[in-house]
């Protein structure tokens, strides 16, 4: 038989964790329930830092190639790119790189002059019935890059 005590003190720690959790939940399952969800969100966000961690530090031992980050918001991304050297119409390339995906830039700020560094919000056209994913996102800014570079090189 439970005591009143052990009732009490179990229902003060589901009142923590319905707190903790951000839970509006009422009952003792539902609050179970979205604490379980709300440690899974917490797990995929642990394994995307690692990810970015790893690709960061793939990305100082091999510092010729562009750290290309892109995070889907909705129907919008936010792309970060960082890229030791700079070259002339890299952010010309990124940006028409967004065009030809169908991606509106919404907000930009870019510094290249000793280095390259963008983060931009792109969002999909209205009425463009092709939906476009982080991957390819990544894909084509890593590629516009890429070629920005070998046309800088063949000059």
């Amino acid at each position: 038989m439970v005591s009143r005590e052990h009732k009490r003190v179990f229902h003060e720690k589901l009142l923590l964790l319905r707190s903790v959790t951000n839970s509006r939940a009422r009952n003792e399952a539902s609050i179970i329930v979205d604490a379980s969800k709300y440690i899974e969100d917490l797990k995929n966000r642990v394994e995307k830092l690692n990810r970015d961690i790893a690709c960061q530090r793939s990305f100082h031992h091999d510092i010729s190639s562009p750290l290309v980050n892109v995070e889907a918001l909705g129907n919008n991304f936010l792309i970060t790119v960082f890229s030791k050297d700079s070259c002339p119409g890299m952010t010309v390339a990124v940006l028409e790189a967004f065009e030809e995906l169908g991606l509106n830039v919404l907000d930009a700020r870019v510094s290249c002059a000793d280095t390259f560094r963008l983060e931009a919000v792109g969002g999909e056209i209205e009425g463009d019935n092709d939906t476009v994913d982080e991957s390819v996102v990544k894909q084509a800014v890593m590629k516009a890059i890429k070629n920005c570079r070998t046309s800088d090189e063949d000059f």
